[in-house]
């Protein structure tokens, strides 16, 4: 296997890295916290948009018969789920289908369960679309997150939909059928949508993820992408599997009321790519991405700093428990950001249960990482009795 080195993004107006220092207050952070990686997209997506780009009109552009077919293949060979095409529905992004969904599927002051800590846009979505945020807090317990499902279900009477992320960011569980299940008949005992974003799906290690649209539950639509899995968000390409055909034509007509109905030419050449040819590569990511959770817990052990990495089942984010290091929040990103010179997603950000823990990126070469650990270190050494 050929090893996944860094990529030089200067110059490609990168956001994780042009907005460094406005974020952390100094350019030399190594920046490890938006959701993409610094690993070079496989060959055979750079191949597909050359070759489209060599045709030289880039106009509106329509989604061929085989953008749907490698979506259903896929999902197939991956995960042994059978979808139909017409169940597709193509989409510009999984943030933007998650605000689309608020609009086709709810009302003003309509509840919305989140399970907290989460993904920021789940909870500014819900507020932006003055919708009522219901929290149905992890339980946090040696080192794992559990769904408290008795939380769950008392929110449940209330809640018109709830916003599923599976696997889950930050805290990188990959759910279990039982627990999905307990999800499901607590969702129709009291008739609540779920929208479930399982864009992480294909980064799980050693398991499958279970996709909730496969649990036979009507009332639910599934947003997913290969832009975490081959590294190509910006080309802005997703989709939306929706079984039930009232509501798949609910979401149809919302998204093109809001003109989101043409593709990316160069997405669409992207996802039928990376889904045809793209399994021997994804096998060797996950390869190395767990090569450096490895490295990351092992050097966290052996220089005894008091942060706790939580298991990271699935994603290329790892969570990271800093409640022992130094207390209060604003302490832990000072540490971080000005001590450490490393650019972690502030774990306060992620809602209730945020507090004390951040959020790191590790989507980047072994070479960052022994890095990043060795700049965590000896930070930890200076300042361990400053804060």
């Amino acid at each position: 296997m050929k090893p996944f080195l860094e990529v030089d993004r200067a110059g490609t107006y990168s956001v994780k890295h042009e907005e460094v220092k406005k974020l952390f207050g100094s350019s030399d952070v190594i920046p490890m916290w938006v959701a993409d990686m610094d690993i070079a997209a496989p060959e055979i997506i750079a191949k597909a948009i050359q070759k489209r780009a060599l045709h030289p009109i880039y106009g509106y552009t329509i989604y061929p018969k085989e953008y749907f077919r490698s979506i259903a293949l896929w999902m197939k060979k991956r995960y042994d789920m059978t979808i139909q095409e017409s169940w597709i529905v193509p989409a510009s992004g999984v943030v933007t289908s998650i605000n689309l969904a608020i609009e086709a599927y709810t009302n003003l002051n309509d509840a919305i369960i989140v399970q907290t800590p989460i993904y920021p846009p789940f909870i500014s979505s819900v507020k932006n679309h003055k919708r009522k945020l219901l929290e149905n807090r992890l339980l946090y317990a040696n080192g794992k997150y559990h769904i408290d499902f008795e939380d769950f279900e008392n929110k449940a009477k209330e809640a018109k939909l709830f916003l599923l992320s599976s696997p889950h960011n930050p805290t990188g569980r990959v759910w279990s059928k039982e627990e999905l299940v307990n999800l499901m008949e607590i969702c129709k005992k009291y008739g609540v949508l779920v929208v479930s974003d399982e864009i992480h799906a294909d980064l799980v290690y050693g398991k499958s993820n279970i996709s909730f649209a496969s649990l036979g539950y009507d009332r639910c639509i599934v947003l997913n992408a290969p832009s975490k899995t081959f590294n190509i968000a910006g080309l802005k390409t997703s989709y939306v599997i929706i079984p039930d055909k009232k509501l798949r034509v609910i979401y149809e007509t919302v998204q093109k009321n809001a003109g989101l109905e043409s593709g990316n030419p160069f997405g669409i050449e992207a996802l039928i790519a990376s889904y045809n040819e793209g399994d021997v590569w994804l096998g060797e990511l996950k390869s190395h991405l767990k090569s450096n959770i490895d490295l990351i817990k092992n050097s966290l052990k052996a220089n005894q700093i008091p942060i706790k990495p939580i298991e990271a089942e699935a994603t290329f984010l790892m969570w990271l428990d800093c409640q022992e290091l130094y207390g209060k929040q604003e302490h832990i990103t000072d540490f971080f950001y000005k001590e450490a010179k490393l650019g972690l997603s502030d774990g306060k950000l992620f809602g209730n249960g945020g507090e004390g823990f951040m959020r790191l990126n590790f989507g980047t070469s072994s070479m960052v990482i022994s890095l990043a650990m060795k700049q965590l270190n000896e930070a930890y050494i200076r300042t361990h009795n400053v804060f």
